[in-house]
């Protein structure tokens, strides 16, 4: 006899691991820009708790680094005992809007800016790095055990401070992620070749988190199911690596994405390509070269509603483990889909920089429609206070903060 699994309501309680969510919605992770001194603000706090108060089931931390040299640039924060009492502030605040607060943890790798952080930049191989206009250097073995062991040093950290989960950044061709792509993993030793090799680096990661967590708080991956680009990550790695985390039995849900932070970043937005305002806050040299090869790096791809969902499937089909769906979920139908085609979690970012309190909206009234218009001049502001450029209240709170807003010429 045959079982139909009965499909959740998105906006009814739920448990991702140990930890009990009002909904099935999480904010996923966008670097907030609103750490000048690598520690927690105000304005970080009131970024989180207002889609706390708006509805969202948790809220993602991003993006706090396991090292100094692992931020992609010095306003990041990195775990230091000078960050604890910030970060327990804002956990504390998030809890009393009724939301949970994942805090994700990583290392950006070839993403991190040695220039501004002042500190060498890791990759998987040595490669020229044209944020920093410098080489990345190929991580050491003792710089690989170093990392492997932040990682678990973050997350017991991220315990101590109230944090209800701990999401790893595996994504994006992060220095993780440099690992598992065939085209920037050249490497000749132990971890590199073949996947089985390539994916040991994360693998250890995920378990130091998980003996430094134990089943106190929810561990979640999130890990690139294509990386956009020919030669790197693709389904034909990237679901039998799901695979093997699934054996590991280290994580209690995995959070699908795409893209490349250095290769094609497009791939993971989709929309517009506000290249003049992603330009405007450069170094004049970047500037220069973003204005002149940027419609190389910056590739068009319209966007459209749940436009991961086709790929994230062939994870669903392949996978037990719970999974997390995100982009272009704006509305409740999207939500519904993602719950039908077995998702058991769905994450949203630009929507809710536009409106705080979407999700609380949806429950009042279910044919509610973002006002997002996916033009990612958010993505162009992250160097000023992450924002929507077209939401007045929030470039209002940046003037009141003395933070100018970027804007579109």
């Amino acid at each position: 006899m045959t079982t139909t699994r009965p499909i959740p309501d998105p906006l009814a309680p739920a448990t991702l691991g140990p930890v009990r969510l009002r909904n099935r919605v999480i904010k996923s992770a966008t670097f907030e820009g609103a750490t000048p001194d690598a520690l927690v603000t105000d304005r970080l706090i009131e970024y989180h708790t207002a889609v706390g108060r708006g509805g969202v089931g948790m809220t993602t931390v991003a993006y706090l680094a396991v090292a100094p040299e692992g931020r992609t640039e010095r306003g990041q924060v990195y775990w230091r005992p000078e960050a604890l009492p910030g970060l327990r502030r804002l956990t504390e605040a998030v809890h009393a809007t009724g939301a949970k607060v994942s805090a994700q943890i990583g290392h950006a790798g070839p993403v991190a800016n040695s220039r501004s952080n002042g500190l060498p930049s890791l990759a998987a191989s040595a490669r020229f790095n044209p944020l920093a206009m410098g080489l990345d250097r190929a991580a050491t073995h003792d710089d690989i055990r170093r990392v492997v062991a932040a990682h678990g040093s973050a997350a017991a950290a991220a315990r101590e401070v109230g944090f209800d989960a701990v999401e790893v950044h595996l994504g994006h061709t992060y220095l993780a992620g440099s690992f598992l792509s065939p085209k920037l993993n050249r490497r000749r030793d132990e971890f590199g070749g073949a996947l089985a090799n390539r994916a040991e680096f994360p693998r250890r990661i995920l378990a130091a988190v998980k003996e430094a967590v134990g089943d106190d708080v929810a561990v979640i991956a999130k890990m690139n199911m294509s990386d956009g680009v020919r030669g790197g990550f693709d389904l034909d790695e990237s679901i039998p690596f799901a695979r093997m985390l699934q054996a590991d039995g280290h994580l209690d849900a995995l959070e699908l994405t795409g893209g490349s932070s250095l290769l094609n970043p497009m791939f993971l937005f989709r929309g517009d390509i506000p290249l003049a305002a992603m330009a405007a806050p450069q170094p004049p040299l970047l500037r220069l070269g973003m204005k002149m090869f940027g419609r190389f790096l910056f590739r068009d791809y319209p966007y459209q509603p749940l436009y991961f969902r086709d790929l994230a499937l062939q994870f669903r089909r392949e996978l037990s483990m719970p999974l997390i769906l995100l982009g272009g979920v704006t509305d409740l139908d999207g939500m519904r889909t993602a719950m039908s085609d077995g998702f058991e979690y769905v994450a949203m970012a630009r929507a809710l920089l536009r409106e705080p309190d979407l999700i609380n909206k949806i429950s009042r009234d279910a044919t509610t429609r973002s006002r997002c218009t996916h033009c990612n001049l958010c993505a162009a502001s992250i160097f000023t206070g992450t924002h929507c450029p077209l939401d007045a209240e929030g470039t209002a709170a940046l003037v009141a903060a003395g933070t100018r807003p970027v804007v579109a010429p």
